[in-house]
């Protein structure tokens, strides 16, 4: 398997101040843990800039332009409680898009198997008209729409396995017949999404609440019997991957108990039904992670699995 690593240097320019749990460092972990593990071959590339039209298939109308227009020239801005922005962030945000882009293009034409995105600012809480959670622009979401819109792959799935629900990439897919999301994350928790109730209009999203202290047995149990299923019923022609490693036992702002060795299974079975459903096509995005150390090992896991799975 070849697997294809986007990043880029303006990710580590996003500034959210000192004490802020998405910060640059979260980036510097991984790139170094991927540097220094035993994976061979990975193909290296800078994550390009996307369009605005790009972006304009998930947040239509003037959400990017209302976005860069908040940018400050200096210091700090706060879009919400927890969303923040600085001068150097409407690179990233536009690069972190821009990666998704074109990791989907690269698997499409046969330039690598698979791919991850190694991001920041993550995404999948950004609504379609709303940024939210450390989310500026949904990442996997213009991933998705992205491979539908240009590559002709009609129907999109997205499965999120960040300790939070993904609450923004649920609200664009919601009434979408041909878009299918799936969740596993702690409940109840922020932001208050994620109920088992919540299915869609079409019956194409698909919650798996877990409980505070849950572990790797519960988790893989909610991805074997509700999920995968309900993904193979889809049949997609692209899938993404919603890659956050919050749902950790070590993370500070979660309470699950899940390893690197539940992620690694968790990439392998959904690698499993995307080869079945379309040719193995997966892209992974990087969402949230905020124990340096635990991020580094999940992350590594993951892409040693994209690449020898």
């Amino acid at each position: 398997m070849t697997t294809l690593v986007l990043s880029h240097e303006s990710y580590l320019a996003h500034d959210t101040g000192s004490h802020h749990p998405e910060c640059p460092d979260r980036l510097r972990s991984v790139l170094k843990a991927l540097d220094q593990s035993a994976l061979t071959g990975l193909i290296r590339e800078n994550a390009p800039e996307a369009t605005a039209a790009e972006i304009a298939r998930a947040h239509p109308g003037s959400y990017v332009s209302d976005i860069l227009a908040a940018m400050p020239g200096q210091g700090l801005h706060y879009l919400d409680g927890d969303t923040v922005v600085s001068p150097g962030s409407a690179e990233a945000m536009m690069r972190a898009a821009g990666a998704a882009v074109r990791a989907v293009n690269a698997v499409v034409a046969g330039e690598a198997d698979n791919a991850f995105c190694a991001v920041r600012p993550p995404g999948h809480h950004a609504e379609s008209a709303r940024p939210m959670g450390f989310c500026l622009v949904n990442n996997a979401a213009v991933a998705a729409l992205h491979a539908r819109s240009v590559h002709g792959c009609q129907r999109v799935a997205v499965i999120d396995f960040d300790v939070h629900h993904g609450n923004g990439t649920q609200e664009m897919f919601w009434d979408d017949a041909e878009a299918f999301y799936a969740s596993t994350h702690q409940f109840p928790f922020y932001p208050g999404t994620g109920s088992r109730r919540e299915r869609g209009e079409h019956n194409n999203v698909v919650n798996v609440p877990l409980a505070a202290g849950d572990r790797g047995d519960v988790f893989r149990s909610g991805l074997q019997d509700d999920i995968l299923p309900a993904l193979a019923a889809f049949m997609p022609d692209f899938v993404i991957i919603s890659a956050g490693f919050d749902a950790h036992k070590d993370d500070p702002l979660g309470q699950l108990r899940l390893t690197e060795t539940d992620f690694a299974w968790a990439t392998a079975a959904i690698m499993d039904m995307a080869r079945k459903a379309c040719g193995g096509r997966v892209v992974s995005v990087l969402e949230g992670g905020y124990n340096l150390g635990a991020l580094a090992d999940c992350v590594t896991a993951h892409v040693e699995t994209l690449k020898d799975h």
